[in-house]
């Protein structure tokens, strides 16, 4: 698990870090800061492995609160000004992310993260490769440093988020992330169950409530589109599988 601080004293910019935080299962937040000297008494009593810090700050600003630590946390910075991103990169940062952030920039820093501190821990990059179906039909997946064994039959739906991808399970609320890539996670799940139908989604034929309009319908009111280079495979299945006209 990565400890990791939001330092932000917009409001909605550091609700937005914490909520994407929230969101990646390896990542565990100790803390919201609204100012720099909150931040350094937080990092004084806490172990922080990782901070994401606004470089505008009134009195101590990001790049100041940053050289001001004595031993500082992997760092990436975040700014509505794309100018000081050299002197980010100058102090170490892992990376730099322009104000408004999206989820998979944020993705992509967070996975920078992980790596360096697994190599400085000497366990080298994370090896999901090893992610493969059992002859009982079920699949171990790596998520939140943990090895989790999952039932195939389970999987509802798989969306892509960056080089991550979510793992959406039948009676669970929140869904599994893992470091795989969809081709990777395609070639080794059942072709007879499972079928790419977009560049972002593989779905569970077997759970398909309804469709229409080129899109796939599950429980709960998830709609799932259908790509335009996978709609002649995929309504060739609908085709071979439906009663009537």
């Amino acid at each position: 698990m990565i400890k990791c601080i939001a330092i932000d004293d917009e409001p909605l910019a550091l609700a937005q870090i914490a909520g994407y935080i929230s969101n990646v299962p390896f990542l565990h937040q100790v803390g919201a800061c609204q100012d720099a000297f909150e931040a350094m008494q937080l990092i004084a009593s806490e172990d922080v492995d990782l901070i994401f810090v606004d470089i505008n700050m009134p009195d101590l600003n990001g790049l100041d609160f940053v050289r001001s630590l004595v031993s500082s946390p992997l760092v990436v910075f975040t700014t509505a000004y794309s100018e000081y991103a050299v002197e980010g990169f100058k102090l170490d940062a892992v990376d730099y992310l322009l104000k408004p952030v999206s989820f998979k920039d944020f993705l992509k820093s967070v996975d920078k993260a992980r790596k360096q501190l697994e190599y400085r821990s000497g366990g080298g990059a994370a090896d999901n490769d090893s992610n493969v179906i059992n002859p009982d039909g079920t699949l171990f997946v790596k998520s939140d440093y943990k090895i989790i064994r999952i039932n195939v039959n389970q999987i509802k739906y798989i969306e892509c988020m960056s080089e991550y991808v979510r793992i959406y399970l039948e009676g669970e609320d929140k869904p599994l992330m893992t470091l795989l890539s969809m081709r990777k996670l395609e070639e080794r799940l059942p072709a007879s169950m499972f079928m790419r139908v977009h560049r972002s989604y593989i779905v569970n034929l077997h759970k398909i409530q309804e469709i229409s309009r080129l899109r796939i319908i599950f429980e709960g009111n998830v709609y799932i589109p259908v790509g335009d280079n996978y709609k002649e495979k995929f309504n060739d299945y609908i085709s071979k599988m439906c009663l009537g006209k």
